[in-house]
């Protein structure tokens, strides 16, 4: 039995739909993959630029309101997928084979918690269901065989590193190559070549993310890593208070110059839930990550709460964001991963 509903019908309705982040319709956008039309019955798969996607539900029942005005239409079978798009950096920088996005993280100062938020959010991308690798490129410091819970030496494989994993994160550090107790006194050149064995010696597969630790200030690893590769862009970590704001803005300045676009800023140790009468405590002052997303036209991603178990998390090497996800500070590690992700989403039609 023939269809009376066309296609070109079921599209017209489909392009009303606005994706709400990229503000384009979801037809121009190639968002609407596999239509096929049956006895005035619609399929089709809805893909997604990321399966981190907030609002996906919202996203499926604007177009299935749309499908509701096409005439004929029995019934629709919509199938939500979702394939993740390659944010546009530098032209002439070499991508890394198979990786999508590269994701700098970066702090004007130490102490803000750069690494811990860097291991959550590289978690809560995977646990959302991306692809997700982790770069511990903070040389000086590497903390991640600790936070992550590995700690053997990479195998290789074709004349390349294979990163281990854990969490459902692919994880590279200095850390395995490197004595524990050995510090590391580097000059510039071997930064940038230490950071070239990174990501060309490497197997990273195929990622959607490639979330990379970056050391503290504005130094030599940041500039190598903006020199080899296309970077989709970077998240600024900070505390609340103004020491802690003055040099983070200092790291916005640094990714500008550049010519790293800045995804946006995660407040963390923003505030202090007490576990035993649920009363806030703004430990950090408050607001002022805020304050200085709005002076710098960025996005504010997030403000992650402060509680022991993040650190106790850490130090058992399973982040908060797996160990226990239901927390107030896993929900707003996840909350953080899917505005990222929005982000990058945006980033890709730039």
């Amino acid at each position: 039995m023939s269809s009376q509903v066309t296609e070109e019908a079921v599209l017209k309705a489909l392009s009303r739909v606005i994706d709400p982040d990229l503000h384009r319709d979801i037809v121009s956008l190639g968002m609407v993959k596999d239509l096929k039309i049956e006895n005035d019955e619609v399929w089709f798969d809805y893909e997604l630029t990321t399966p981190a996607c907030p609002l996906k539900e919202k996203m499926r029942s604007m177009a299935e309101e749309a499908l509701a005005g096409v005439p004929g239409l029995k019934a629709h079978h919509i199938k939500m997928t979702a394939r993740v798009r390659s944010a546009k950096g530098l032209p002439d920088r070499a991508e890394i084979p198979g990786v999508a996005n590269i994701i700098a993280v970066g702090a004007g100062k130490g102490g803000v918690g750069k690494s811990t938020v860097s291991a959550n959010l590289a978690v809560a991308l995977g646990m959302l269901g991306a692809r997700v690798g982790l770069m511990d490129a903070d040389v000086y410091g590497p903390n991640m065989p600790l936070m992550m819970g590995v700690d053997e030496a990479p195998m290789m494989e074709d004349k390349k590193m294979i990163p281990l994993e854990n969490h459902g994160v692919k994880i590279m550090s200095m850390g395995f190559l490197l004595d524990p107790d050995q510090p590391v006194i580097w000059r510039g050149p071997m930064l940038h070549s230490a950071m070239n064995n990174f990501v060309r010696d490497v197997k990273w597969g195929e990622l959607d993310y490639l979330v990379v630790d970056l050391p503290p200030g504005t130094g030599d690893v940041s500039l190598s890593l903006s020199q080899l590769v296309p970077v989709a862009g970077a998240v600024l970590v900070t505390t609340p208070q103004e020491v802690s704001l003055a040099d983070v803005s200092k790291a916005a300045s640094m990714f500008r110059k550049l010519q790293i676009p800045i995804l946006g800023l995660v407040e963390n140790m923003s505030y202090f839930i007490c576990p035993h009468c649920n009363e806030r405590t703004d430990v950090f002052d408050h607001g002022g990550g805020r304050r200085l997303c709005e002076q710098m036209d960025i996005v504010l991603l997030g403000e992650i709460p402060m509680h022991p178990a993040v650190r106790q998390a850490g130090d058992a090497g399973t982040p908060i964001v797996k160990r226990n996800p239901e927390s107030p500070q896993s929900e707003a590690f996840l909350a953080l991963a899917r505005n990222l992700a929005q982000q990058v989403s945006v980033a890709t039609l730039k």
